[in-house]
């Protein structure tokens, strides 16, 4: 397995954590009352905003020729530490 498929398995792995978290967050919102779901419905459409974001990141890199891939990596990087800032801080919001 070459640096970037294995790049990219690391990253897919954690989308799909991301992405099961994001999911249990919408089922909390889905729960709590009406003023509060929602702030948290918002919440989780602005995750979803952000994980659309990423992904499109993570295209960019699977398409990337060659040795380009390296160039791509810090926007990826960028996307990603977004996205888990943002679902770390909902986690602790919805709690």
């Amino acid at each position: 397995m070459d640096k970037k498929q294995a790049y990219q398995d690391k990253f897919q792995a954690q989308l799909d954590e991301w992405e099961a978290q994001i999911d249990v967050l919408k089922a909390q919102a889905q729960k709590a009352e009406a003023d509060a779901r929602l702030k948290y419905m918002k919440e989780v459409d602005d995750l979803k905003a952000i994980k659309k974001k990423a992904e499109a990141r993570m295209n960019e890199l699977q398409h990337a020729q060659g040795e380009a891939w390296q160039d791509v990596r810090a926007g990826v990087q960028a996307a990603w530490d977004e996205l888990g800032d943002a679902v770390k801080d909902a986690r602790k919001r919805f709690s």
